[in-house]
């Protein structure tokens, strides 16, 4: 008998039965002209697809306000929900499971990106100094208070419109310093009234759209992502622990699917560092499917499975250069290297498409 291999076990997440625990992460592509998915992302996605699979579409915004990089997906137009019909099939062709990541930038903007050249919106009037793969940010434009439903509106309705395009469910982008992510943190919240101040307070946006969206969709159609412990585009807070905490412990009140939580080593993009933070916590706290993201590879995506570390880990880098990644897992090959200079390109095929599968 060959022995087990943790990442390759089956796993029932609430009414999907997945047969292996590796998940496609959500990967920016910069491949979607003018925000509507294109035909190539049919190939790229079912590439990726395996039976019983789950993968995790690229961020996709949820109105005109959403976007901040050039060429990336939405679900706010008729449009874009046709577009995305197409590639949701190619993917339950092959038996896959398929979740739309909807997201909104906030702050991580600027005017070009933004409907008549407005400011982008946030929870802060506070700027991003620091650019991010050359990105130029204008100052944004703090919510106002009665702002705020609209905003959670957006979510919801974004999340109709993925069911409608046929996919499984969503996962809300509320990580990388995107704007859920400025409303938790408190190194940028500076907020007054009912949405900033406390713990509290600066989760309640994160749970009205996780509200909203599951009485829309199903409860059992949803998950979270989460980078707590992170600190992209500056986006950072002073008692991670207890904010990672209380999120997981107010989401099971929704009792939603999953929670997907980035690894306390990410803290930069890119780069592994030690840090004296875990997930364990939020773990325990969550009664829901945990799936694990950050710099993961077989040994240790295998160790924390069979430590009850996590449900499921989700790979990013390792995923977008192996389409055949849990083969490789399997049948214990080498790996194809991925090439980040054509993580954010343009090309149809180059860096998305063309990356080999195993011969035979």
């Amino acid at each position: 008998m060959a022995p087990t291999i943790p990442l390759l076990t089956p796993y029932k997440m609430g009414n999907f039965n997945l047969s292996h625990r590796v998940v496609l992460a959500p990967l920016t592509r910069n491949r979607s002209y003018g925000n509507v998915p294109q035909p190539h992302a049919i190939l790229y996605y079912s590439q990726r697809a395996t039976e019983g699979g789950l993968l995790i579409t690229e961020a996709t915004g949820v109105s005109d306000t959403a976007q901040g990089y050039p060429e990336t997906p939405g679900i706010w137009t008729k449009e874009q929900v046709e577009a995305w019909k197409p590639i949701v099939n190619a993917v339950h062709e092959k038996g896959g499971l398929f979740f739309c990541q909807i997201w909104h930038v906030g702050r991580v903007s600027n005017n070009g990106f933004q409907p008549n050249g407005e400011a982008p919106i946030s929870s802060t009037d506070k700027g991003v100094t620091t650019g991010l793969d050359g990105g130029d940010w204008s100052p944004p434009r703090r919510l106002t208070t009665d702002e705020i439903p609209a905003l959670v509106n957006d979510f919801r309705l974004a999340a109709r419109n993925a069911i409608d395009a046929g996919f499984d469910g969503v996962e809300i982008h509320g990580a990388n310093g995107y704007i859920i992510d400025q409303f938790l943190k408190d190194q940028v919240n500076d907020r007054t009234d009912q949405y900033g101040g406390t713990l509290e307070n600066r989760c309640r946006l994160a749970l009205e759209i996780v509200e909203a969206v599951a009485n829309e969709i199903g409860r059992d159609k949803v998950g979270i992502r989460l980078s707590i412990f992170a600190n992209y585009l500056e986006c950072g807070d002073s008692d991670p622990e207890a904010l990672g905490l209380y999120m997981a412990k107010a989401l099971n009140k929704y009792k939603i699917l999953y929670l997907h939580v980035i690894e306390p080593r990410m803290v930069q993009v890119g780069n592994i560092f030690e840090t004296p933070y875990s997930t364990l916590p939020m773990r325990k706290a969550f009664n829901g499917t945990f799936i694990s993201a950050g710099g993961y590879k077989k040994d240790d995506g295998n160790k924390a499975v069979a430590d009850g570390n996590a449900d499921l880990i989700a790979f990013g880098r390792l995923f977008l250069a192996n389409p055949d990644l849990p083969r490789r897992f399997e049948l214990d090959v080498e790996l194809n290297k991925y090439n980040r200079a054509t993580f954010y390109i343009q090309d149809p095929v180059v860096g998305y498409t063309d990356y080999p599968f195993l011969e035979g």
